[in-house]
């Protein structure tokens, strides 16, 4: 699988963003979604999933919130694909992207019939926050946040104690001279 960074306007994006409305339209009744729709005019990256076949199989986008801040739009994995870890990939893909681009918080809107993205977006370390923006007054509206900074100062610390661990395995293994 690759996840490289793809035109908004391109035929697969819009195909896959179609299937992601669709899917919603089925799911809430209508076209429910509050606030801006994102375009390409205001989408900072859109990134696309190809499968060994190059065939697109899922998308993300980030949209700037302010100089730190991005939300997670148009996150959405093809049925035959799902289970398989696109969805992850996608999302690992979009944070690296934003950190890349000096964004320390993602966050993100989804509602109460996408249990399956609250199940996700929860287990990939994104938790529950008040509604923001223009979600504000959605009353069908969950969203989520993930603080990037923290977790990259988390994943330093780590490194540094596993590195010092492993320096000192290696130490006392070592016979004395």
């Amino acid at each position: 699988m690759t996840i490289l960074p793809a035109d908004w306007n391109h035929p697969d994006s819009e195909r896959l963003r179609r299937a992601q409305r669709d899917e919603l339209d089925t799911r809430y009744g209508a076209d429910t979604e509050p606030g801006v729709k994102p375009s390409a005019d205001d989408i900072a990256v859109f990134l696309m999933a190809r499968d060994e076949n190059g065939e697109a199989v899922g998308c993300g986008a980030l949209r700037m919130l302010g100089p730190s801040e991005a939300e997670v739009k148009r996150m959405f994995v093809a049925q035959p694909a799902r289970g398989s870890g696109v969805s992850t990939a996608i999302l690992r893909a979009l944070e690296a992207e934003a950190t890349a681009r000096g964004i320390t918080t993602l966050k993100l809107e989804t509602g109460p019939a996408q249990p399956d993205a609250v199940r996700f977006y929860t287990r990939e370390g994104y938790t529950r926050i008040p509604l923001f923006g223009h979600y504000v007054h959605s009353e069908g509206s969950l969203c989520f946040a993930r603080d990037l900074a923290a977790d990259s100062a988390a994943d330093s610390a780590a490194d540094v104690a596993a590195d010092s661990a492993a320096a000192a395995a290696a130490g006392s293994a070592t016979p004395p001279a």
